[in-house]
This record gives structure tokens, C-alpha cells and sequence, in this order.
């Protein structure tokens, strides 16, 4: 029987295998911020070691920062205290850290390829859910707890039991006004938020060899939504000339051979899958939630259903009491007070590109809030130079800094209770952008045509 990319990948990272028990792993990669680390180093500096293999572990800070004035100290003091500890810790410790101004800053999934850090076939793990971002690139990425962040911080390894594999088809062409972000909550609304729970999933077909990386890491970004431990897209050619020329990626010959060896990792054609799901790319449209959970998902013309896979009657209805909607209402025309564009899902230069296209040229509606606020300073300079900041401003809107802003309410940037936001990060649970919030996610032609006119709907692209 043939082997998934998942299992060549895993095999090759099998340091020791313990009978009737888990797989000692070798960690390739190592990320880390602020709010899942402080912990984990002081439990290491309290049993007297230092991180065992620094030049595999990067650092950013991104979830307690403020994303206007970051020349400033940070007001809160708590998210103050938060990244001073993480400077300390990473100077003491040797590792690689990029603090706030510094050119590589930015959110740890948006920063961690966009530099070179993650490549293909790798092992890849940080203290935080979303990890399953860098699957994007044929990686086994996914996020752990803290008291795992220590284990890699000491050991570089960690110990896991092999999960099970679904793969995920989609074969057809996208339609024009349908982005990668639609995809998978369109997947999400079909599967349900437990439809892959504790397994990883392939993503295959023509859709996602056609999709960028970008867009690719869109959708392994939220394979966590439907209960997944993470999401991987075999490497290609499109992700080969991705990581070609980035900062700590390799170059010259030593790439080539990197590159030789990434084209073997794709699942055989004689392999088996758990779970297989096929769907057609000419039943998707752009998609927004209605709900708390991303599969209350529906598209943007469509009505609210009276069900929603893998959530109970009671669920459901306390979910649409908490959002203000009803069974049957058309989402298209629903009034919003926020608009956000950013976080690890779609905070990406293509995202901005994206938006501002939507936008072209109307200018931003009246009472209505919208944080425009890259995923990081690379994306935040390239949005300078293509003359989107320009465009967008004189549209009357407001480029902010990177950080993961108002994807959760770990700062400054919160929706006020009973305010309704489109936003494209990648949760819509009760409280989970501030006290009393009502979340919409969508993609960015849906937040754009929101922030020019104030409701839900999708323009003509």
C-alpha cells in the first residue's frame, strides 16, 4: 500500500517509536510569541537549562501589540510586561527574535514563510492553534500547549501519537468573486466544526494546485475550524518559487537539492485515507457566517438554514439569539458597524490587493469602523510601495501596524457588545473579538464591499 505525503513526512520524523504508545518527533521548527512562552521558559530556567537547539526556534510578538503607535511603549501593562519577557527570554536563550519595528516583524504564521523560517517537509509546531498554517507548504504543522513549548524548548523533540488522515478534493474552476477564504468555509459549512476532529487533513484537486501560496495558507490556517489538527497542500512548483530567494530559505545548490527532494513528497496514488470528501468549485460562492462557530456558514446570497452540520437544535438557536438573526433572513443587505482586515487567515499582501480592487475607487461608508492592519511590516511596506495605502486613504480609510488586532481580544482593537463586524480572521465564537461582539467571517471582497456601503454583499469583480 502507498504512503500519504503525511506519513513520509512523519516516518522521516520519527526519532523513536514506543510500543502501544506515541512517536517521539523530531521538531523542525520552533515559532513563538508572547503569550504562550513566558511559562515555558520558566519552567526551563527553573530546572537550570537553556533551549536546547536555538537556531531552530523564531520569535515574534504579535498578539498583545497595538497597531498604532508602536514607537511608543505599550499602555497596558500587562501586554507590556508580556513582550518585554519575550525579549528577555529570547536574548537569554539565543534565539532568533523579531521585536516590534523590526522589519521581520509581524503575526508568527504570516512571518514564519513570508522569511524563510518554515520550507517544505518539515515538522513545525508553535504554542498557538493556527500553526497549521505552514501545512500549506507540505509541512506537519500544528499547535501545542505549553507545557509542550517546553519539551521542543528542551528537547526539540516532543511526543505524539499518529493521528488519523482525511483528504480533502476540489476539482473545477473558482469563479471570479470567490477567494480561497470562501473555500473553506464553504468545506467548514459542509463538514461541520467536528468533521475532521484529531485528524489531518490533504487538500487536493485542481482548485489548490491552481491556488497561491497565499491563498493555500488561507486554507490550512482553518482547517483547526472544522476540529482538524491540521491541514497540508503538497509542494509544487508554485511553492518552490515561493521560497525561493527569502530571507533564511536556502539559495544556490543547496535549494536545488531541497528542491529535488521536496518534489517527492506527494501522497501515492495507491494510498488510503481515512476519510475522503470530493466537492465541485462550481458550488462555491463567497460565504459569510451567521452564526457562533465558522460552519454557521452560508453564501453571502443565500438565506440563514434552519440547521447547521454538527451543531444540535439548542446550539443552534442560541447561536442566532446571540447574533440578533433569525431562520430564513437573507444575510445579503444586513447592516454592519466594523469592518476588519487582517489576522493569520487573510492578512497577507494578496488580501490588500484583493480589497482594494473591491473598493475601486468608492470610498469608505459613513458610521462605519474598519482596521485595515497587515499581517506584518514586509506586507505593511509592500502595501506602501504598490500605492495601495495611498489609494485606499484617499478613499478614506486607515492603514494601522501589524499585530493580530482585533482577531481576538487581547488588545486594544476589540468590537464593542452588539456591534456587528465582517471580519476575515478565522473565529466568530461568543466574545472571542470582545464582550458581547457579533462576528461575520468572509473573505476580503466581502469585507470590502461592506466597508463602501455598510452591509453585507458581494460587488461585481
Amino acid at each position: 500500500m502507498g504512503k500519504t505525503l503525511f506519513d513520509k513526512i512523519w516516518e522521516k520524523h520519527v526519532v523513536k517509536h514506543i510500543p502501544d504508545g506515541p512517536d517521539v518527533l523530531y521538531i523542525d521548527r520552533h515559532l513563538v510569541h508572547e503569550v504562550t512562552s513566558p511559562q515555558a521558559f520558566s519552567a526551563l530556567k527553573a530546572k537550570g537549562l537553556k533551549v536546547f537547539r536555538p537556531e531552530k526556534t523564531f520569535a515574534t510578538c504579535d498578539h498583545n501589540v497595538p497597531t498604532l503607535g508602536q514607537d511608543k511603549p505599550i499602555a497596558d501593562e500587562s501586554s507590556r510586561r508580556a513582550v518585554e519577557q519575550l525579549a528577555a527570554n529570547t536574548a537569554e536563550n539565543g534565539i532568533t527574535y523579531f521585536p516590534l519595528g523590526d522589519p521581520g516583524n509581524g503575526i508568527v504564521h504570516v512571518i514564519g514563510p513570508e522569511q524563510g523560517i518554515v520550507l517544505c517537509g518539515q515538522t513545525v509546531v508553535c504554542g498557538d492553534s493556527h500553526t497549521a498554517t505552514h501545512g500549506a507548504f507540505g509541512n506537519i504543522a500544528f499547535g501545542i500547549g505549553t507545557s509542550e513549548v517546553e519539551m521542543v524548548m528542551a528537547t526539540q523533540c516532543l511526543m505524539q501519537s499518529k493521528p488519523g488522515q482525511v483528504r480533502i478534493t476540489v476539482n473545477g474552476r473558482l469563479a471570479p468573486d470567490v477567494t480561497p477564504k470562501d473555500v473553506i468555509l464553504y468545506i467548514i459549512s459542509k463538514l461541520g466544526t467536528d468533521g475532521c476532529t484529531g485528524c489531518f487533513v490533504e487538500y487536493a484537486g485542481e482548485v489548490f494546485s491552481d491556488m497561491s501560496m497565499e491563498g493555500r495558507m488561507t486554507v490550512c490556517n482553518m482547517s483547526i475550524e472544522m476540529g482538524a489538527k491540521g491541514g497540508m497542500v503538497a509542494p509544487d512548483e508554485t511553492t518552490f518559487e515561493y521560497v525561493a530567494g527569502r530571507r533564511f530559505a536556502p539559495s544556490g545548490k543547496e535549494l536545488e537539492e531541497k528542491i529535488a527532494c521536496w518534489k517527492t513528497l506527494k501522497t501515492d496514488a495507491d494510498a488510503i485515507f481515512d476519510k475522503e470528501y470530493v466537492f465541485d468549485a462550481a458550488d462555491i460562492r463567497p460565504m459569510v457566517t451567521y452564526g457562533t462557530n465558522p460552519g454557521m456558514g452560508v453564501a453571502v446570497d443565500g438565506t440563514i438554514p434552519d440547521s447547521a452540520a454538527g451543531c444540535d437544535a439548542a446550539t443552534f438557536d442560541k447561536a442566532l439569539s446571540y447574533m440578533g438573526f433569525r431562520k430564513g433572513e437573507p444575510m445579503t443587505g444586513k447592516p454592519v458597524d466594523y469592518v476588519f482586515v487582517g489576522s493569520c487567515t487573510n492578512g497577507r499582501i494578496e488580501d490588500f490587493r484583493a480589497f482594494a480592487k473591491a473598493v475601486g475607487g468608492r470610498r469608505k461608508a459613513e458610521g462605519v469602523t474598519v482596521w485595515l492592519v497587515p499581517g506584518s511590516k514586509e506586507v505593511e511596506r509592500k502595501i506602501e510601495e504598490e500605492g495601495i495605502g495611498d489609494a485606499l486613504r484617499a478613499a478614506g480609510f486607515q492603514i494601522r501596524q501589524p499585530g493580530c488586532s482585533a482577531c481576538l481580544a487581547m488588545n486594544a482593537d476589540k468590537i464593542p457588545a452588539g456591534k456587528y463586524a465582517v471580519s476575515t480572521s478565522n473565529r466568530n465564537f461568543e466574545g472571542r473579538q470582545g464582550y458581547g461582539a457579533r462576528t461575520i467571517l468572509a473573505g476580503p471582497l466581502v469585507a470590502a464591499e461592506a466597508a463602501v456601503t455598510g452591509r453585507i454583499g458581494i460587488g461585481k469583480q
